[in-house]
């Protein structure tokens, strides 16, 4: 229930006040399934292009952060060519920083980012 009704909110945030190049809608009948597209920064490699993402909330969430990945191929030292990303926020503690007190919202927000600033530290990619 808590599921439900936090995901509807931030849905609804998300279509009325999106975070700058950034969209997210419900995919499909259930309402864990999420799609999301990220517009490519300004100044970065991926300047004009337009990023397809798939999420997947869990049941537990918010105690469990949603899983993430890019659709649309892309080249990047923290993202793997089935589009898993390697952040921080996205995994749950010790090795994570997930917290119940983030969102959809701003885990795309720091996607946006690290398309902009790879963390070179912790690449899924090392060859990149």
């Amino acid at each position: 229930m808590q599921r439900a009704s936090r995901l509807k909110r931030e849905l609804s945030l998300l279509a009325t006040e999106p975070p700058p190049g950034i969209t997210c809608w419900q995919e499909a009948p259930q309402l864990g399934q999420l799609r999301a597209q990220i517009l490519g920064g300004v100044d970065t490699p991926y300047e004009k292009g337009i990023f397809t993402l798939e999420i997947v909330v869990p049941e537990r969430y918010p105690f469990e952060p949603p899983k993430i990945r890019f659709l649309t191929p892309i080249y990047h030292p923290n993202i793997d060519s089935a589009g898993r990303i390697c952040l921080d926020v996205l995994k749950l503690p010790p090795k994570g920083a997930w917290r119940p007190s983030l969102n959809i919202s701003t885990l795309l927000t720091s996607i946006q980012l690290l398309m902009a600033e790879p963390n070179p530290d912790d690449p899924l990619m090392a060859d990149i």
